[in-house]
């Protein structure tokens, strides 16, 4: 049923006959005519009714003409109104009200097959929970990212949803969008460089409602945070590899990284909050209950201060999390979903060439290693600790393999070798014990994030350069001819 096609042209007085129906006499609304008595040929009083059912009458003039539009000449309403585009706009208030009858809908839409674990963490751990403050933190390969599609679908579905911001390692923001639309249809954007210096509507945040944003590039610049803040409130943030917010306890003082730092920020901008990792724990029991504070900073306020001397107690978190290990997630016919797990060490051969490496770059580094302890036995506490953590990253790269090992030497042999030659440059000003500006710029975020596999590498040599342990010698010991040790 529709207002018949062909009406809604300028009105003459004359067209004023009894059952018209006519625009402009109220605001925004349709009136239809009753009666209409003439005061001569200029003026009459129109008496009409309205929607309701009212009855009222005004006078109208010629000059009142230009407002009024014919909508229907005689009759208001008729049949013959498009039976498709009817079809599609009630069809749409099905697909809107389906939750209702459809609990799975999500499921039932997505282009995905979920196991029973990824249903059940949707339909019973977190749509239960309004709003939701939530870890999911099962084993690697469950499929978080399924489970965090389906629950953005099924409150899209339900209108409980319209932003969403997902934070994601630099190298998993293009995954994340690629499966969020294949499987789900969800039009993620990504935060790139170029929306953040130039956004449409002045504030990068508030461009698009799902995006997608890298974690350091938004825990290192504070104007970003900023950004996100004034952008207002979210419906949902989710932070996957979530343990990388964590935060450790040393004596009485809580250390928090930037990215520790943003999470806090973030959790108060939104309310559904969602963190994923397959590493809640790190053996530390207040470590980890420092990071369940992310989600209910009142429950374990109390672990943060005075709990240094003795064991911090265990609490209860299983309203909070759930962790299923490869062991427990199974198919629907019951069968195991991985196959079991047996840890054993398998021994080999190393090649000739590939046992002297091996030698050589373990000497080194547990020769460098005592020259770390030896500085925190001075008092150079902060050196020694970096120093010992690069070291441990260079022996990492030895046992990845042979040619990541070799451009880790090689770089760092080139960095030492400039070193060098600055040295020489400024050997006249040179004393026993230079300051080191680098170092002491050197951060807590900088050494958590040397093994960072999110960091590029050539970022990670440079930060890694700074943490020599040479000094400069005395002068009477430098020579051109010199070499520095790799």
């Amino acid at each position: 049923m529709r207002r018949p096609e062909g009406g809604n042209r300028i009105a003459r007085l004359e067209d004023l006959t009894r059952g018209a129906s006519i625009n402009g006499v109220l605001p925004d609304a349709l009136v239809s005519v009753v009666d209409v008595r003439w005061f001569g040929s200029t003026a009459l009083e129109l008496t009409y009714k309205v929607a309701d059912g009212r009855v009222a009458n005004t006078l109208l003039y010629r000059d009142d003409e230009p407002r009024l539009e014919v909508a229907a000449a005689g009759r208001p309403w008729s049949f013959d109104g498009d039976g498709g585009l009817f079809r599609l706009v009630s069809e749409a208030k099905r697909i809107s009200l389906a939750y209702l009858f459809d609990p799975y809908l999500a499921v039932t839409t997505a282009l995905v097959e979920p196991l029973p674990h990824q249903i059940t963490a949707v339909y019973e751990e977190m749509l239960t929970r309004q709003p939701l403050r939530y870890l999911l933190a099962d084993d690697p390969g469950a499929g978080k990212t399924i489970m965090t599609g389906l629950f953005i679908r099924e409150l899209l579905v339900r209108g409980d949803l319209r932003r969403c911001l997902i934070v994601a390692l630099g190298s998993l923001v293009e995954q994340w969008q690629q499966e969020l639309d294949e499987k789900f249809k969800l039009p993620f954007s990504i935060l790139t460089p170029d929306r953040i210096a130039s956004p449409r509507t002045g504030n990068p945040f508030n461009d698009d409602d799902l995006l997608i944003a890298r974690l350091d590039k938004l825990a290192r610049d504070e104007d970003l945070q900023l950004q996100l803040e004034q952008s207002g409130d979210w419906d949902l943030i989710v932070f996957d590899e979530a343990h990388k917010l964590s935060a450790s306890l040393q004596g009485d003082e809580v250390r928090k990284t930037k990215r520790r730092l943003l999470g806090e920020r973030a959790g108060g901008l939104t309310r559904h909050f969602l963190l994923l990792t397959a590493t809640p724990h790190n053996g530390k029991e207040e470590d980890f209950q420092l990071f369940m504070g992310l989600i209910d900073p009142d429950r374990f306020e109390g672990h943060r201060r005075g709990n240094a001397k003795g064991p911090v107690p265990r609490t209860d978190t299983s309203d909070l999390m759930r962790r299923l290990m490869k062991e427990n997630l199974v198919k629907f016919d019951g069968t195991a979903l991985f196959p079991p797990r047996h840890a054993f060490v398998v021994p080999y051969a190393l090649s000739p060439a590939e046992a002297a490496l091996y030698e050589q770059v373990t000497k080194y580094v547990r020769e460098e290693m005592n020259r770390a302890e030896r500085l925190k036995a001075e008092g150079e506490r902060k050196r020694g600790l970096i120093v010992g953590f690069a070291l441990t990253v260079l022996q990492r790269r030895l046992a990845s393999s042979p040619d990541a090992i070799y451009h880790s030497l090689r770089r760092r042999r080139e960095r030492l070798e400039r070193k060098l030659a600055d040295a020489l440059v400024l050997r006249a000003g040179a004393t026993a014990r230079l300051a080191n500006p680098e170092l002491d710029a050197v951060t807590i975020d900088d050494i958590d994030e040397i093994e960072d596999d999110d960091a590029p590498a050539e970022e990670a040599e440079q930060v890694k350069s700074r943490f020599s342990i040479s000094r400069p010698p005395p002068r009477r010991s430098m020579s051109c001819g010199s070499r520095s040790r790799v």
